[in-house]
């Protein structure tokens, strides 16, 4: 399902920006921004971390800094790009610290998140659904990145450039290996 496309037209996003960066009705926007970018966030983020909860909690993290950095936002990339980016940001801080914490690597944790998916209320995939995310947790962190962008969320290439500041042909090339990887696997398994 394709987020993104459901997102403000570019005088919306301006007007949008000038309310929020003025601090001009600076709740009603905020609130405004919130609505538009929360469900599409969440499932962002959700990709990474596989929990309801902690997917929460960094969504909220993600607000608390676009909040207080929406001044900072030049205009250099479309909105949804740089709150794409913050959440991205934000959910490798996440993993890395709680592989850090508990003292195992980031792909042992992904592979961890990936186990208790079953016992997660909020989880209503089946067996082949499980296997999928098995598969996305053992490649590498930008093809994960870039298989879930492309794959689940639908974006395009030119979105997935902006938001994770990589070159289209680059992204085209780690979702194919990706793709090949998911495939090996899944037929192994």
């Amino acid at each position: 399902m394709n987020l993104i496309n459901n997102s403000l037209n570019t005088q919306e996003e301006q007007d949008l920006l000038i309310s929020l960066q003025s601090r001009n009705n600076v709740n009603i926007a905020f609130k405004k921004l919130v609505e538009l970018y929360q469900q599409r966030l969440y499932w962002h983020i959700r990709n990474f971390l596989k929990n309801h909860d902690d997917t929460n909690d960094v969504l909220q993290n993600v607000f608390i800094k676009v909040y207080k950095n929406i001044h900072k936002f030049k205009g250099e990339s479309k909105l949804y790009s740089w709150l794409y980016r913050i959440a991205t940001n934000e959910s490798i801080t996440f993993l890395n610290q709680k592989a850090k914490k508990h003292n195992i690597s980031n792909e042992e944790l992904k592979l961890q998140l990936v186990q208790n998916l079953k016992a997660d209320v909020y989880f209503e995939g089946d067996e082949i659904q499980l296997k999928l995310q098995k598969a996305i947790a053992k490649l590498p962190q930008k093809q994960q990145q870039v298989f879930n962008m492309k794959y689940f969320q639908e974006l395009k290439y030119r979105e997935i450039s902006e938001i994770l500041g990589t070159s289209e042909g680059a992204l085209k090339t780690s979702y194919h290996l990706a793709s090949k990887k998911i495939e090996e696997f899944l037929k192994k398994n």
